[in-house]
């Protein structure tokens, strides 16, 4: 159990070398190892001292006698909130954010898998990305585009930005000045409804004239898939076999229980969806955290946003053995770059014409 005892500058850099070094190789972390890669100045009977009382206090296991020491929980809880260094990622990792982010991104889907794959490849782990729930985003407009005969280009711009780019069916005597008109109207009448209204479209179809009847349900169609029945699509893994590669998941029940739970994939919605007032959230199950019954594992997860308009929420799953700060520097350098995408339809056209720039500086890291 952790002892309240305020925890000297000593065993403070003891507990940070023995995570720096569990998580560099998962084997138990002796003295020796302490004095000759982290604190050469502090001699070996000293150190195996403070391992004792740290393991007493808490922070320390040992895993069989005479074996060295691995982190808890709590050891690893301290280390995210005080003592893991900074980092800013490398040339290579920048290049991989800027392989994904650096193209032209429009619709909510695309920005999900993109920031998924990111995390997952630089870190190596299994990424979770989750967009919160969209019934509550208000249609800002409707644009409709004649590509060919029969076919027509449907874009659908919200108050958290493109969230349908589409293409549908239409008669082949349709002009395009007709779509013109028909954009400007739909958009007339759908704009300030939620998505969620325009699921139950029966109160606006008494609105609109018999004409536009066949383009309007078209435009709810694309709608109805992003209302309040549709979460399921929202939670998106990349990686999912990476977690095979950690030793942790070398026996074979563990392993099994973390790919029925990434089959589920459902039923990390309640998970994510605890601590939406925190910029950066660290769930550790191993303390029934996150939920009772899901496998041993961390959750490490931030929020992420387009120009300060909330959207959902991006991390990585893996083993609480993790290089947590690694994690945490992607996670802070994907929000950032978040910010730079477009959002309306004019910015998209900007896009088009001229290639998006990602601004490579490091934003600031905030926790609560």
């Amino acid at each position: 159990m952790k002892s309240n005892t305020k925890l000297s500058s000593r065993k403070e850099k003891i507990i940070a070398a023995v995570v720096d070094s569990y998580i560099s190789s998962p084997e138990p972390v002796s003295s020796s190892d302490i004095k000759k890669q982290h604190l050469p100045d502090i001699s070996s009977a000293t150190i195996r001292n403070e391992l004792a009382s740290l393991e007493e206090m808490g922070y320390l296991a040992q895993p069989h006698t005479s074996a060295g020491r691995v982190p808890t929980a709590e050891a690893y809880r301290l280390y995210v909130e005080k003592l893991m260094p900074s980092r800013k990622l490398s040339k290579e990792e920048l290049k991989v954010v800027e392989k994904y982010f650096n193209k032209k991104l429009t619709e909510l889907d695309d920005i999900l898998k993109s920031t998924a794959k990111v995390i997952s490849e630089i870190t190596n782990l299994t990424s979770v990305a989750y967009a919160q729930n969209m019934q509550n985003a208000t249609i800002d407009s409707v644009k409709i585009v004649k590509l060919a005969d029969t076919t027509a280009l449907f874009v659908i711009v919200t108050s958290e930005g493109v969230i349908k780019d589409a293409m549908a069916n239409i008669n082949s005597n349709i002009s395009e000045e007709f779509f013109i008109s028909a954009s400007n109207f739909i958009s007339s009448v759908l704009r300030g409804y939620t998505i969620n209204q325009a699921a139950n479209p029966q109160k606006i179809f008494d609105q609109i004239r018999q004409e536009y009847e066949l383009v309007f349900k078209a435009v709810l169609e694309i709608l109805k898939n992003h209302s309040v029945d549709a979460t399921s699509t929202d939670v998106i893994l990349e990686g999912s076999a990476k977690i095979l590669e950690q030793p942790e998941y070398a026996n074979l029940q563990k392993a099994k229980s973390m790919l029925e739970l990434f089959d589920a994939k459902e039923q990390l919605i309640p998970v994510l969806n605890q601590h939406d007032g925190m910029s950066l959230n660290i769930m550790i199950s191993k303390d029934d955290e996150i939920k009772s019954g899901l496998p041993e594992c961390a959750i490490v997860t931030a929020n992420y946003a387009l120009k300060g308009r909330a959207l959902g929420k991006a991390g990585v799953i893996g083993p609480i053995r993790m290089d947590y700060s690694k994690v945490v520097s992607v996670l802070d350098y994907i929000t950032h770059t978040l910010n730079f995408l477009p959002q309306t339809v004019q910015e998209v056209e900007e896009v088009k014409a001229k290639p998006t720039k990602i601004n490579s500086k490091k934003g600031g890291k905030e926790k609560s």
